[in-house]
């Protein structure tokens, strides 16, 4: 029987009778779990059998937000990781291999941006970067011979853009290469990337999907349906000897997790030797902010049209980027890919000079200065100093962020309180 989106957040990837009737899921807070015998032993290390054996790579609580978090998706698999930045890093890096290509923009969050132009190419995985992704065309002529995926996010931060996903994922399967989409902004509940050619999806679950502020969190969702053995990935089809199965064979990738083979070899190569584990009560906390996931992105979109309809006509306010503002280019695509809502994040130019600027950001009361989004509570932020200031001056050209910029991501409290609480902010910046 299949279930809904709402009825899958709450219960989807537990059973009670497995967890002696617990009603809510249970933190396992265990190091490690006992083997049974020699033989269960055995067949556990050669993944005969899939129980958890070590915290750091499976543990019961975890993977019930492993199930769930793929049942929102409709997909065969995901693995949960201890940060959103390990879930960009481990999926970039197992996507590359070794000496490949990742083909990306500059609409990145700043820290992803950052680490693909210096950490990635001590890794050996090199960056290309599509100067205007709005031109489809640009994303099949930067691919290289050894390019192994395009990674796009699916709401930009902190402009909120919007790529032709489906263009894209035809450039990427015509050359047999990956599609990853990094989907924090928008949460499955308002864009399941799957249905529109993603291979792999990746999660900042810090953000919307846990939606409380309160826990450090990452997922990585593989579709199931990429042909790995293509000739474009051999690290997937190489015989490994940690593989072996039990008669001392080795095997590859593909042979020993033929469903789910990119989200299997993050476990097995990446979580198990880099080790960003998600801890059970970590895991948990995302569990509990799933539950009301619809609840808070249906309050936290309705905010954000009520705060952009403020912003749009406040003489203090140089623009506002949101795909529903007035005059956006991605508005079409808003209505073909977003139809629930285009998420909680806006952006607007602040009319005044630096200094008015910072005394704006400081007179706030109900907005919270933070560099977080997604929240339950509304959060201020000028991006280009500070969660973007690792952009240099060329990447901010090319993704439009100046300095005037001021990023707004919309929480649960009242329109009117937030808008009354930019207006006196306003106001006492600029009194006549």
């Amino acid at each position: 029987m299949s279930y809904d989106f709402d009825t899958l957040k709450v219960q989807a990837g537990y059973r009670a009778a497995d967890h002696n009737y617990a009603v809510s899921v249970p933190i396992y807070q265990t190091t490690a779990f006992a083997l049974g015998d020699s033989y269960r032993a055995d067949r556990l290390f050669s993944f005969s059998e899939s129980d958890p054996i070590y915290t750091r790579l499976s543990n019961p609580t975890v993977d019930v937000l492993e199930k769930r978090a793929a049942a929102l998706h409709g997909v065969t698999d995901a693995i949960a990781l201890a940060s959103g930045m390990a879930a960009v890093s481990y999926a970039l890096l197992s996507a590359a291999g070794k000496g490949g290509r990742i083909l990306t923009t500059a609409r990145l969050y700043g820290g992803t941006v950052d680490s693909l132009g210096h950490l990635f190419p001590e890794l050996g995985v090199k960056i290309d970067f599509v100067e205007n992704p709005d031109r489809i065309e640009e994303f099949e002529e930067k691919l290289a011979p050894d390019t192994k995926a395009i990674f796009i996010e699916s709401l930009t931060n902190p402009f909120a853009t919007i790529p032709d996903f489906e263009a894209i994922a035809r450039i990427a399967h015509a050359y047999g290469i990956l599609l990853i989409v990094d989907n924090t902004v928008a949460t499955p509940y308002l864009f399941n990337p799957f249905e529109h050619g993603a291979d792999i999806v990746v999660y900042s679950a810090t953000k919307a999907l846990s939606g409380h502020g309160n826990v450090i969190a990452g997922l990585v969702l593989e579709s199931g349906t990429f042909d790995y053995g293509n000739g474009n990935y051999p690290h997937f089809e190489k015989p490994l000897w940690f593989l072996r199965d039990e008669h001392d064979e080795p095997r590859s990738i593909l042979q020993v997790f033929p469903e789910n083979p990119f989200t299997g070899r993050l476990r097995a190569i990446h979580l198990n030797y880099l080790g960003a584990a998600l801890s059970p009560f970590d895991a948990y906390l995302v569990l509990i902010g799933l539950e009301t996931l619809s609840e808070r992105v249906t309050k936290q979109v309705s905010n954000t049209l009520a705060v952009l309809e403020y912003l749009e006509q406040n003489e203090h306010v140089l623009w506002v980027r949101y795909p529903y503002a007035q005059g956006s280019k991605y508005r079409a695509l808003a209505d073909r890919y977003f139809p629930k809502g285009a998420g909680s994040i806006l952006s607007f130019g602040f009319r005044g000079t630096e200094e008015q600027k910072r005394a704006f950001l400081a007179s706030v009361k109900v907005f919270g200065y933070q560099a977080n989004i997604g929240d339950a509570r509304s959060l201020i932020i000028n991006p280009a100093q500070t969660t973007h200031v690792e952009l240099t001056e060329e990447q901010r050209l090319l993704v439009g962020l100046e300095v005037s910029t001021i990023r707004l991501s919309l929480g649960l409290e009242s329109p009117k309180d937030l808008i009354e609480d930019l207006q006196q902010a306003f106001d006492s910046v600029f009194q006549d």
